[in-house]
């Protein structure tokens, strides 16, 4: 039975494409998905989402017990370069549902870990690319700067255990984030309030977007680091980002 075709909500798309820190999941692969600007050409997205239970019942792992409604899912896709996701709807019995998963949640853990990797060595020449890119002129002042513990905040926030996890490698540079923004305030005064206000639209734009729980702090972490794979762009980012969660109201109290 072939099912109508929907796209993945873009919730799940930020999940997907964040947890896989936008390379090929194939660990003999893992190119990264986006093809550099050339001189006369833009740069070009060349990810493409595999199903990992077939979207019809008689696709590459077709499943007609499987539940309609978990089909376009982020715990239903992979993503892949275009070689490897034809290589995997080509030889379904190689490929099954259970190696899949498991391909996926291997290179999730590596890109975990190449993150955690990357966080020491973020200094203040990683912070300044990250925080210029950012700030912005202030927004309207606020008189609520009550700081919520963190824990507390992603309960309000319904971030789970694997939010919980960058949450705790970002911590690992707040010293230095802080140190950054005191330095950079002896010499531009409004600068960690620009921060902070850059940050705060971000963050208003994707709830305006319908993006809560874990695909919102996703999108975040994507709009910190600017969309840059490198993992060290990215550690920085996720510094930034988890000291303005832990100081300020930044992400819902």
């Amino acid at each position: 039975m072939n099912r109508p075709r929907k796209e993945l909500p873009p919730a799940e798309i930020k999940k997907l494409y964040g947890r896989s820190g936008n390379r090929c999941a194939f660990a003999a692969c893992r190119r990264e998905l986006v093809l550099e600007a050339a001189e006369a050409d833009s740069t070009k997205q060349i990810a493409e989402r595999a199903h990992i239970v077939a979207h019809s019942d008689d696709g590459p792992r077709g499943d007609p017990s499987f539940p309609r409604e978990q089909l376009n899912t982020y715990e239903n896709s992979i993503l892949l370069c275009p070689a490897c996701h034809a290589q995997v709807d080509v030889h379904p019995n190689t490929y099954t549902v259970d190696r899949l998963r498991t391909i996926k949640a291997d290179h999730e853990r590596w890109v975990k870990s190449k993150l955690a990797a990357a966080m020491p060595s973020v200094g203040f020449p990683e912070l300044e690319v990250v925080a210029k890119a950012i700030a912005s002129p202030p927004s309207t002042p606020t008189d609520d700067f009550t700081i919520t513990a963190p824990r507390e905040k992603m309960a309000k926030n319904r971030l789970t255990s694997n939010v919980g996890q960058l949450i705790t490698m970002g911590m690992v540079r707040s010293q230095e984030v802080s140190g950054y923004l005191q330095n950079m305030s002896t010499f531009d005064p409004d600068f960690p309030e620009r921060l902070k206000s850059g940050f705060l639209t971000a963050y208003q734009d994707f709830r305006a977007q319908d993006l809560d729980d874990d695909a919102l702090f996703e999108a975040m972490l994507e709009f910190a680091s600017g969309g840059d794979m490198d993992f060290k762009r990215r550690a920085a980012g996720l510094a930034v980002l988890v000291y303005l969660f832990e100081s300020c109201e930044v992400f819902e109290k």
